[in-house]
């Protein structure tokens, strides 16, 4: 009983329900009208045919008198079969016809009236009821003509049937067939509860079932399962997170807490104001570092997307490459800067401006500090159009990134071997690849064939 009272509290079945109930009443409605039309119709043909035959008659009488009435109604009588006559006199004795004798419910100067009667079969007596319509004629005579209704009272009635058995049967299947469809419907549900309970029992490896119709119910399983794959990669990520900056900032915080114990045990000025400073340092550096997770933290979480505007990426760049041509200059290497006009995004300025800013960095930290020979190195900066997109490369000559790694290198806290001598926390691409995402863009590693070929990828916008 349980079960069955939650399956009648379902949303499903008592849409069904009230749909049942609204086709119910169309149904009875349509049937109720074929019916009443059909039973007019019927009775409509019985009276205009024994009207004609009761003006016929009259009109013998008034062109023969009762003498041919009597010879009409007894020929008539002779040949009838569901037909009824009957000519009495005044005191109601019959003269002619097929009837006994002048029914009671006959009555009156002239009308209609029904009236059981009985006939003779090869069973026995039949009661049967007929329907006549009954005249006083010139003399005192009474005119009965009639017709047998019972075939139509017998067809009227299994019509009446009918559609009480119709009407019954629309509201069993109904019913039957909203259980089912509510039994099918609160299982899903259940199904959707039960992996639900489980995701918020800590197994975040659960995904919403699909049956593959590709129903409401498919559509809102598909895109519940999206969000718990961001879910997921989000934990990962903070999982990932946790344990690269617990591992990464163990390094500095333990030499710089070794620094301060030798700085104590020397007791020398000197060596107190170098390990300061040096603690200073250490200090800038983890800051710094907590500063970038921030920044991929709010951006990651769309907080930026308020402050987006209409942005000509080519001014930001050139902004930003005036700024790093005197530093790759003074590194020995030169800076090409080529921008397209025209090249419109909507986005946030600061956030676009950090990841060029973070590609020339890259450029000027690694490439330059890899070379063979530093005066050798050439940096391309190129802002174009393409398609819909606005593609913001940074290109140099240096030794590049294996294939193997250009995935691994955009993750936080992710350092090559052969650039963990350089200052920097390994989150510049981290960031950049981040604001990609928050515009709906892409970054992109590749060869160029010597060195690195970085490309972001920003959706173009129109100025109106």
């Amino acid at each position: 009983m349980a079960a069955l009272a939650k399956l009648v509290r379902t949303s499903t079945f008592r849409l069904a329900a009230g749909y049942l109930v609204l086709f119910a009443v169309s149904v009875g409605a349509i049937l109720g009208y074929v019916y009443w039309n059909t039973a007019v119709l019927l009775e409509r043909q019985i009276n205009d045919t024994i009207e004609a035959e009761v003006t016929g008659l009259a009109e013998q009488y008034n062109e023969g008198g009762i003498d041919r009435l009597l010879r009409t109604v007894r020929d008539r009588s002779a040949k009838a079969d569901d037909s009824l006559y009957l000519i009495a006199n005044f005191s109601g004795r019959g003269l002619a016809g097929n009837m006994g004798g002048v029914p009671r419910e006959v009555s009156g100067v002239s009308g209609w009236a029904e009236f059981p009667y009985s006939i003779r079969t090869a069973d026995g007596v039949e009661p049967h009821r007929a329907r006549a319509y009954h005249t006083n004629l010139q003399g005192g005579f009474k005119l009965i003509v009639g017709r047998d209704i019972e075939e139509r009272l017998r067809f009227t009635s299994l019509i009446r049937q009918t559609l009480f058995w119709a009407l019954g049967l629309t509201l069993a299947l109904g019913l039957a067939g909203g259980f089912a469809i509510s039994r099918n419907f609160l299982k899903r549900i259940d199904s959707i509860g039960e992996t639900s309970r489980h995701i918020m029992g800590g197994d975040l490896s659960e995904r919403m079932p699909i049956s593959g119709t590709g129903d409401e119910l498919d559509r809102l399983a598909t895109s519940l399962n999206e969000m718990l794959d961001q879910i997921e990669r989000l934990m990962t990520g903070l999982k990932e997170v946790t344990d690269n900056v617990a591992h990464d900032l163990r390094t500095p915080l333990t030499r710089l807490r070794a620094r301060v114990e030798d700085a104590l045990r020397a007791n020398s000025k000197p060596v107190y104001r170098a390990a300061l400073e040096q603690t200073l340092g250490e200090a800038d550096n983890l800051l710094r570092t907590f500063s970038a997770l921030l920044n991929i933290a709010r951006t990651e979480s769309g907080e930026a997307r308020s402050s987006f505007s209409l942005i000509d990426v080519a001014e930001v760049a050139g902004d930003i490459a005036e700024l790093y041509e005197p530093e790759i200059e003074e590194a020995g290497g030169q800076l090409e800067v080529a921008v397209a006009s025209g090249a419109m995004v909507r986005a946030d300025r600061q956030l676009l401006a950090h990841a060029i800013t973070n590609l020339l960095d890259n450029t000027l930290k690694y490439a330059a500090a890899h070379s063979e020979d530093a005066s050798s190195l050439s940096v391309r900066l190129t802002v174009s159009l393409s398609g819909g997109d606005v593609l913001v490369e940074v290109s140099d000559n240096g030794p590049g990134i294996p294939e193997a790694e250009r995935k691994r290198v955009i993750e936080r806290f992710v350092r090559l071997d052969s650039s963990r001598s350089e200052p920097g926390s390994g989150l510049g691409l981290s960031l950049v690849n981040a604001v990609a995402k928050l515009h709906g863009g892409a970054l992109e590693l590749g060869d160029n064939a010597p060195g690195l070929t970085v490309r972001l990828k920003l959706r173009a916008a129109n100025e109106d």
